[in-house]
């Protein structure tokens, strides 16, 4: 991560920032009004397009759960937030609110609609069926095909341009053959091999969709999601006739498109909200606290926040930010004196009370506390933030959390709570796995299945990763065995922490 003081001349002249707010998306930018909430209003209309395409209800939401996007000036400074050289934009899909930071200038084939469009497929395909497990292919095929969508001016959106950037793997087969695709685990790809996953996963996706072959992909997901692996290799014909087929259908001189009409696709309101001096004072923090930090750029984020909030003790942005970036510095103190500050100005803050509550049990967990008067006191805090929303995961999911902290057994309240949140969030991975390892415990094997098969047959999980490891001890040797490899994964990951502190210490 490069210096604080590289991010602090984007803000040292900054035009008003506005907040664009509708009911899937909150919208953080600079610009004018207009520019705001038209880019508020495409954001909300490609997740209504999405649902009208897929036949997806659009169920209700919590406002804490929409996607807060960050547009940033242009690649540069999306680059210089994350650290990355190779970025032109990322998505965080979490349970305490999923995160997108997308530059608002760009240029080439790869834009920022691209890449918000892409990313934001992934999280609506996990939140809408949760249940399903999806072959690689399928998940960033379909992510390629809508990450391409456009608007024109009379504000129709199309869909089922290629993505240039994949020109030429939509073109190889012998890579990776349809024989090899259309498995749900295709095995170790190298970095050739993965592009060419995205861009034949990208065509099949398009034939199948708008090429009239609909009906065979459905039999396809059926019978991967049934573990028919072999009768799902032949739902779309013989596989090596299928290569055929897909090059045929590239190789026609027009494809199909599918184009929405703006009286097609309906968007509910949108409202502005111009940002408070504190909120814009404190912006080069959040947006750090937001990104991510690591154990040796907290402490110098927590310095920039502490700077920049000093002058604005009675705004509850300013404070809240202030908690945030004391607590990842483990400065917990400070962190919950920041949360008081932040309730003091607004006593429903949620995100105030949650880190009040967690700044008090990392106290507590260090000193060994058990007192049971103290433990109700921190989850007093989460319990409270939960009344607020009850559609919100995250209190459910630290109200859970404290009990291992505590070193206490969880209630059967805690995980109910704790499967609750998952409902709430299945594209959160982290919490998958833990809600797989409580529907584990409580001998829901089936459940349990459900939970880690999105994980294991991720396209970015290492082909012996840990989830795919329980599904195969599941089936050998049941939840018992299942727990025993998670509990075998723990105290690796445990040990690798220690040995890094060690390290770093000395």
């Amino acid at each position: 991560m490069l210096a604080t003081s590289l991010l602090l001349p984007s803000f040292a002249h900054a035009a008003d920032w506005y907040e664009g707010s509708s009911k899937h998306f909150i919208v953080y930018s600079e610009g004018s009004p207009e520019q705001v909430a038209a880019a508020t209003e495409s954001l909300e209309r490609f997740d209504q397009a999405l649902r009208t395409i897929t036949g997806t209800p659009d169920k209700p939401l919590s406002p804490n759960l929409r996607v807060t996007v960050f547009m940033l000036d242009d690649v540069d400074a999306i680059r210089r937030l994350s650290g990355s050289h190779s970025i032109a934009g990322y998505y965080q899909a979490r349970a305490s609110g999923p995160m997108a930071f997308a530059p608002r200038k760009t240029s080439g084939e790869l834009n920022a609609r691209t890449i918000l469009q892409h990313e934001y497929a992934h999280s609506f395909m996990f939140a809408s069926w949760p249940s399903a497990v999806f072959a690689k292919w399928f998940v960033e095929g379909f992510a390629e095909f809508v990450g391409t969508a456009s608007y024109r001016t009379d504000g129709t959106l199309t869909f089922g341009a290629p993505p240039e950037y994949r020109k030429y793997g939509i073109n190889q087969t012998n890579q990776i053959p349809a024989s090899q695709l259309l498995m749900l685990n295709p095995g170790k790809l190298d970095d050739l091999q993965t592009h060419i996953l995205y861009g034949r996963g990208w065509l099949l996706t398009h034939y199948a969709l708008l090429g009239g072959h609909g009906k065979e992909l459905a039999d396809y997901i059926t019978l991967s999601n049934e573990g028919k692996s072999a009768e799902a290799g032949r739902a779309f014909g013989n596989p090596s006739d299928l290569d055929y087929k897909l090059n045929r259908y590239i190789s026609g001189k027009t494809l199909p498109l599918l184009r929405l009409s703006k009286d097609q696709v309906v968007v509910g309101k949108v409202t502005l909200r111009k940002l408070g001096a504190g909120e814009i004072a404190t912006l080069p923090a959040r947006l750090r606290s937001s990104s991510g930090v690591t154990t040796e750029t907290a402490p110098e984020v927590a310095e920039l926040a502490r700077r920049l909030a000093a002058p604005y003790p009675t705004d509850a942005a300013a404070q809240n930010e202030l908690a945030e970036a004391e607590f990842d510095a483990k400065n917990y103190a400070a962190a919950e004196a920041a949360a008081d500050r932040a309730l003091a100005a607004d006593p429903k803050s949620i995100h105030a009370l949650l880190y009040k509550g967690m700044a008090q049990m990392e106290v507590a967990k260090a000193a060994g506390d058990t007192n049971p008067e103290r433990w109700k006191a921190i989850r007093g805090h989460f319990l409270k933030a939960n009344k607020l929303d009850t559609d919100y995961p995250q209190p459910l999911v630290l109200f859970y959390e404290s009990f291992a902290a505590a070193k206490q057994a969880p209630t059967p309240n805690a995980r109910n709570g704790l499967l609750g949140a998952y409902v709430l969030a299945p594209f959160d991975t982290g919490l998958r796995v833990t809600a797989g390892k409580v529907l584990l415990e409580m001998k829901d094997a089936k459940a349990a299945r459900v939970a880690f098969e999105p994980v294991a047959y991720s396209p970015h999980a290492p082909a012996d990763n840990v989830a795919l490891k329980v599904l195969t001890a599941l089936d050998e040797k049941g939840t018992e065995g299942a727990l025993a490899v998670l509990a075998e994964a723990d105290a690796k990951a445990k040990k690798a922490a220690e040995d890094a502190e060690k390290k770093k210490k000395g």
